[in-house]
């Protein structure tokens, strides 16, 4: 049976959960075992590769739950930029 951590970064704090599964599990049945707080339309990944939540976990895999950006990366470079 794998285990597989699922991890949500906050600002100041990250939430990390270690879950053993059945074999087979999907990245979905990991994010409801976790208990963690979850919008899929955010978006979900597997080591920094944004998956879906069909996806089957293997040994070892480290769920991200992404959360949304509180601003556009190309308008903090323009906003830089101008300074």
């Amino acid at each position: 049976m794998p285990t597989v951590e699922v991890v949500l970064a906050w600002p100041h704090r990250c939430d990390r959960v270690t879950l053993t599964v059945a074999d087979g599990a999907t990245v979905a049945d990991a994010l409801i075992l976790s208990g963690l707080p979850v919008d899929p339309e955010i978006g979900v990944g597997v080591f920094g590769a944004r998956v879906s939540l069909n996806t089957q976990l293997v040994d070892g895999d480290r769920v991200e739950i992404y959360r949304p950006l509180q601003f556009d990366p190309m308008e903090a470079r323009r906003r830089r930029a101008r300074r």
